[in-house]
């Protein structure tokens, strides 16, 4: 019996210890190495990274007591990378660094066997790719982009690799023809200027250690070789002419904007966006203004010229709109939204909107900073809101290593969305359709320091300068019954548009997608969600709508099914009785604030 004790405590202690202090020591060098403007690693690194599988630590995940993720993403991190610091976490899966403004050489991974993705683009990381990233046996994914790596592609060739990307680099000479290599489309490998290879379809030089050949031959070989050279001057040159031509209808053209300006893999450059526009001096567009408006006199720290250097990635394109990431040489990062079918807009409609809107404050609006107008280009510079939208919150990742989005997360981020929406009914009397585009692409997220999710707002207020019926198709409120039966829209459009949220935060799936109850039911297809939930609700299958990562909880499920009845009373096909704003927010309050309730016998539930 004491020795059975004995054992217990000592077990005790091994479990309460920092039991791989290696991992740790590994990420404090890195901790100690680079800073950060959003995240201050110093406070959220301490005490042991990894405890019962979890970590406290921002961008730390645990597995089996290690560490086997690091995710440090978009949070203005500068400096470089402890050249060996990643060998003493020897069962990482996941690493990534992406957005970020880390310099010198990339991380070693040597001996990192169980490595699966490797994320490292849109830095200014430099010098080689080193040839050990070649030895990974398990490497799925690697992202290398928008960096300024140099020298040669190594040869990769691990048949687990699915997406590879240098494009956007220094990197030069033959692009190695493995199999695996040659998987990948032309865009992966974009804008290093001197890669060549069958991918990019440009020839490399022949080399001369070929064998001695017969004079004729030789004379042969070289008019073959000189054929090839003056052949590939002159696609060069028609290439040139081509990309020149483009560029000119580019710029003229905005319908054209968008498809040309940017590459498949969203890099562009601000400057490229909209400088011919901004430094013509043509009398064709008189009013059209010479530099940013700011909404408050201290917010104008950068101007015009600052924005046309930025470097930029596409966040979003819309049908309306693209949303640009600009990262400004004082280190400043705002979001860049390209508006578009609004060409027929005065300066004076454009800017007595945008100057409302702009006056508009409030914790879950995403913050207008500033505008520019001209006659064929229109930008609004909003705060820039780094962790991603709900859409990628509810959606992506689906599958194992995923962190289940719980009801408590879910809930909080719709009363934020409501807070914000019913600031908007109430700030903007004279708007018929306060918001007009309420979607989860549209709801950005922001986590506190206590990884508690917020929610903002943004693409609001636009529905007023929208100049026809078929613009309108593609924004949210396109999809309300009263829009599709020619009925003027109302604020009560919005109210739809927010209940198709609902739904989509509570059943996981995507609006517009084909669902089918697990049991087998046949399938139902519905634009906006409420068809399908209300038969599955009518058919007593009430858990069938929740989403699995909710109802795996096990509490909470009296609440769901609450906002459930919400959801389909705000998607009510007659606007008139859907609740006002007010009433839908105060109904959210009281649910957040109910007692959690477990579930035990469910099958006998349905919402009314």
């Amino acid at each position: 019996m004491r020795r059975t004790i004995l054992f217990f405590a000592l077990f005790l202690v091994v479990e309460s210890a920092e039991f791989f202090p290696n991992e740790r020591d590994a990420l404090l060098q890195l901790r100690d190495s680079v800073n950060s403007s959003v995240l201050d690693l110093h406070s959220h690194w301490t005490g042991p990274p990894c405890y019962n599988n979890q970590s406290k630590w921002a961008g730390i995940s645990c597995s089996n007591g290690h560490v086997n993720q690091l995710v440090l993403e978009g949070i203005q991190l500068t400096g470089s990378l402890p050249p060996t610091f990643l060998l003493h976490i020897a069962y990482l899966t996941k690493i990534s660094f992406r957005n970020n403004l880390l310099y010198g050489p990339v991380p070693n991974l040597t001996g990192l066997i169980y490595l699966e993705f490797v994320f490292l683009s849109e830095n200014r990381f430099s010098g080689l790719i080193p040839f050990g990233y070649t030895e990974l046996k398990k490497l799925t994914e690697l992202e290398l982009q928008g960096n300024d790596l140099e020298g040669s592609i190594p040869p990769f060739d691990q048949q687990t690799l699915i997406d590879f990307n240098v494009s956007s680099n220094k990197l030069e000479g033959p692009i190695p023809e493995t199999p695996v290599l040659k998987r990948f489309s032309k865009s992966c490998y974009e804008n290093n200027a001197n890669l060549c290879g069958e991918v990019v379809g440009i020839p490399c030089s022949i080399s001369p250690a070929s064998p001695p050949k017969a004079p004729s031959e030789k004379k042969k070989n070289g008019l073959k070789v000189w054929s090839i050279a003056l052949i590939a001057a002159a696609v060069a040159v028609l290439v040139l002419i081509s990309i020149m031509f483009i560029l000119f209808r580019y710029f003229r053209r905005s319908k054209r904007m968008e498809t040309q300006g940017e590459d498949k893999q969203g890099n562009i450059s601000i400057e490229n966006v909209v400088k011919r526009s901004y430094w013509s001096k043509s009398t064709e567009d008189p009013e059209k203004t010479l530099d940013l408006i700011f909404f408050e006199k201290d917010m104008s720290v950068f101007d015009m010229d600052d924005l046309l250097r930025a470097s930029a990635e596409v966040l979003g394109k819309g049908k309306l709109s693209t949303t640009y990431k600009a990262i400004l040489e004082s280190g400043s990062v705002v979001a860049v939204k390209r508006l578009k079918e609004m060409n027929s807009l005065s300066k004076k409609e454009f800017t007595q909107l945008v100057q409302l809107l702009g006056k508009l404050k409030h914790e879950n609006l995403v913050e207008m900073l500033s505008f520019y107008y001209s006659k064929e280009e229109k930008l609004i510079v909003y705060e820039y809101v780094p962790q991603g939208d709900l859409f990628g919150l509810l959606h992506e990742n689906r599958g194992i290593g995923r962190q289940p989005l719980n009801w408590t997360a879910r809930i909080s981020l719709i009363k934020d969305v409501a807070k914000g929406l019913n600031f908007l009914h109430q700030s903007l009397q004279s708007h018929k359709v306060p918001h007009g585009n309420i979607r989860s692409k549209n709801v950005l997220i922001q986590q506190d320091q206590s990884k508690n999710y917020h929610s903002k707002l943004t693409d609001y207020g636009f529905f007023p300068l929208l100049p026809s019926k078929e613009s309108l198709r593609k924004i949210a409120v396109g999809k309300s019954p009263e829009f599709s039966q020619g009925k003027k829209l109302t604020r009560k459009a919005d109210i739809y548009c927010f209940g198709i949220l609902l739904l989509e935060v509570i059943t996981g799936k995507v609006p517009g997608e084909l669902f089918s109850p697990e049991n087998g039911v046949t399938s139902y297809v519905d634009d906006d969600l409420s068809e399908w939930v209300r038969t599955v609700v009518n058919n007593d299958w009430s858990t069938d709508i929740l989403d699995m990562e909710i109802l795996a909880q096990k509490e909470g499920y009296d609440e769901m099914l609450k906002l459930t009845e919400l959801a389909l009373q705000c998607t009510d096909e007659a606007p008139e009785k859907r609740p006002k704003m007010s009433e839908v927010l105060r109904r959210i309050e009281e649910i957040e604030l109910e007692p959690k309730n477990l579930v035990t016998d469910v099958e006998d539930d349905s919402v009314s």
